[in-house]
């Protein structure tokens, strides 16, 4: 028992030392410049979500199994709009409860995309939450989820008439970075971006403040840790998954000056506490 103890007051000692690094990382990385989004912004959400409701769009979200996708779907749900909704992933899903009904799944092999393309046809708009770990699928299978699976899609959701899409990446993305994950995801943002869509966004958060079913004591510690931070002022380190996908779903009402556009956290936590989000 006193080996135990011992042996779980180092490990923890050494995720909280490893958490501090990272958190010395995120404020490097910071930028203090203020949101582009305010507040003022909730006066005429309203007006833009009927308008946009109007036109009856349609969607698609890849990986809506995972966390933020779940929420996003949620939100997108009671939004309302899109007359269309399709999810498309590698297995069917299932829902309880009215809202779900109209619903449509489209199961596909992604290592095979291109015999799917017919999944990726006809919609206007287009949510990409996919992604994996390195220490979930290792090296390769982390860059073929997060590069070449999202890069696919991409290309066969322009290819298929999408004008809009929505990319959920991660603070520090940078193509040239030394880091393999920061560096897939730069890479990923980059090549999206060359395909030419009519609107890019990309999301990239910091650190996801969300509570899993699965038991991840590492993750746990560290949604303590970051969430502890961001409660004594600092919004570059952590945000709530809630807050990300409420921030996708309310920027999609906007019309932005560039065809690409990067948010950060802050402007994330702006968008995603907008009063016509509730």
């Amino acid at each position: 028992m006193t080996l135990l103890c011992s042996s779980w007051g180092k490990a923890t000692w050494i995720l909280t030392l490893a958490f501090a690094i990272i958190a010395i990382i995120f404020y490097c990385f910071d930028d203090s410049a203020p949101s582009r989004y305010t507040s003022s912004m909730a006066v005429n959400m309203e007006t833009l979500k009927e308008n946009f409701r109007s036109q009856n769009k349609s969607c698609f979200i890849l990986g809506a199994s995972g966390e933020t996708g779940k929420v996003l779907l949620q939100e997108l749900l009671e939004r309302n709009i899109f007359s269309k909704i399709t999810l498309i992933g590698r297995r069917q899903l299932t829902f309880e409860g009215k809202e779900y009904e109209n619903l449509v799944q489209e199961v596909v092999d992604f290592e095979k995309l291109d015999d799917f393309a017919a999944a990726f046809k006809d919609h206007d708009v287009g949510y990409c939450c996919l992604g994996t770990t390195r220490a979930k699928s290792g090296v390769d299978g982390f860059i073929r989820v997060d590069h070449d699976y999202v890069l696919k899609s991409a290309e066969l959701a322009k290819a298929g008439g999408c004008t809009q899409f929505h990319l959920e990446s991660s603070r520090g993305a940078d193509k040239k970075s030394s880091f393999l994950y920061l560096k897939v995801k730069g890479q990923v943002e980059a090549a999206i971006e060359a395909l030419g869509f009519d609107r890019l966004a990309i999301y990239r958060p910091g650190v996801l403040l969300v509570d899993r079913k699965e038991s991840r004591p590492g993750e746990w510690l560290a949604r303590k840790f970051f969430g502890a931070i961001s409660a004594v002022g600092s919004s570059s380190l952590s945000i709530p998954i809630q807050a990300v996908a409420k921030a996708m779903v309310s920027n999609t009402l906007l019309q932005p000056e560039q065809k690409t556009e990067i948010l950060e956290n802050k402007d994330m936590a702006k968008l995603g506490n907008t009063k016509a989000n509730q």
